[in-house]
């Protein structure tokens, strides 16, 4: 039960200033893992395998893989943040650890789902989970997280739980309805840029927004402070979302697992996307023609194609928007008037996860 989760070690303090920064992702993983290893054990057999597949904690057939490192562990990001949003406010970060579980699930949840839906083949460099089990099991996989997640917190002994729990089903409904818009955008030959941004507001920030919020509202922090934090994670989740777009298009396989070209070859209306196919021009005329053919691109259409968004202007604007969602975060951030301390380390995360090579 999720009330024990405090019985396991405590690893070590969280790296101080002048550590390799990366560090920060190491700690909160050793932190977590005990307990999200627990809360996956208790899952059925079938969505307990199909689970550690996708998580890398075994192979297909069930039997385990060596200790996974890096991002093959997965990053604990959203842990980290709700870690270091304890602290923020002055608490421990072991009494958000219900909290961190909770995300953590939650995320592989919506990755799982994000998959099938996309038609995604590929996962942390490895086939994605429906493509070894069947889009019906990992579908299923995603619906036990996502009960598991809830049960981590209603079942917590935090005085604090029921707030946690609807902390997380707002962020619930916020990644629903960007989930959903980003489908229907498919369907839709040109996506405003405003309502892009919406979209990744509920489908990227949303989670962000909530694992910064619960690490507040397990410590029993006033709202203004949750708030401030809450805020800080909807805009850093944004950033990161723009980042993401450019890897998409301008990235490199090694880093994101995806072949080049993967999000231009399947016209995914991304921001830069969204933002060249609006422009003026003649670049934005022909990356309309190339968009609207209904023969599959081929290697020199996608080419032709990310040539034709940067010079629209898709690259820079978003490069812009990053920047400016940035801005927006540290500003929030303020607001809940962390600890000095916590205050860098949440700041060279946000720089981490908005400065990655593209």
């Amino acid at each position: 039960m999720p009330n024990e989760l405090l019985t396991f070690p405590r690893p070590a303090p969280a790296p101080q200033a002048g550590v390799e920064k990366t560090a920060v992702f190491s700690w909160a993983r050793e932190l977590v893992l005990p307990a999200l290893r627990k809360a996956v054990e208790e899952l059925p057999a079938p969505e307990r395998r199909i689970t550690g597949y996708h998580r890398g904690w075994n192979e297909a057939d069930g039997s385990p893989t060596p200790a996974p490192t890096g991002e093959g562990a997965g990053k604990a990001v959203r842990p980290a943040l709700v870690f270091l949003s304890a602290m923020a406010v002055g608490a421990a970060a072991e009494c958000a650890i219900p909290g961190a579980v909770a995300v953590e699930l939650v995320h592989d949840f919506s990755l799982l789902h994000d998959d099938v839906i996309d038609a995604d083949r590929l996962r942390r460099h490895r086939p994605a989970a429906w493509a070894v089990y069947g889009a019906p099991a990992a579908v299923l996989a995603g619906d036990a997280l996502l009960i598991s997640a809830l049960s981590t917190l209603t079942a917590s002994t935090t005085p604090h739980s029921a707030s946690a729990v609807k902390e997380l089903s707002w962020a619930l409904d916020g990644l629903l309805r960007g989930q959903s818009q980003d489908v229907a955008f498919e369907g839709t030959d040109r996506v405003p840029a405003t309502d892009y941004l919406a979209m990744a507001a509920g489908k990227t920030g949303a989670l962000m927004g909530c694992a910064c919020a619960l690490g507040a509202v397990l410590a029993g922090v006033p709202e203004e402070r949750v708030s401030g934090l809450r805020d800080f994670g909807r805009h850093l989740g944004v950033a990161f979302q723009c980042v993401d777009d450019l890897l998409g298009i301008w990235g490199r396989t090694e880093r994101s697992g995806k072949p080049v070209g993967a999000d231009v070859a399947a016209r995914k209306k991304s921001l830069p996307v969204a933002v060249a196919l609006a422009a003026a021009g003649e670049a934005g005329e022909r990356l309309r023609s190339l968009y609207s053919r209904p023969q599959f691109l081929s290697e020199a259409d996608i080419a032709l194609a990310t040539d034709l968004i940067e010079q629209a202007g898709g690259r820079e604007a978003t490069e812009l928007e990053a920047k400016r969602q940035m801005t927006s975060a540290m500003r929030a951030l303020a607001r809940a008037e962390p600890v000095p301390a916590v205050y860098r380390r949440l700041q060279d995360i946000a720089m981490l996860l908005t400065h990655r090579d593209h």
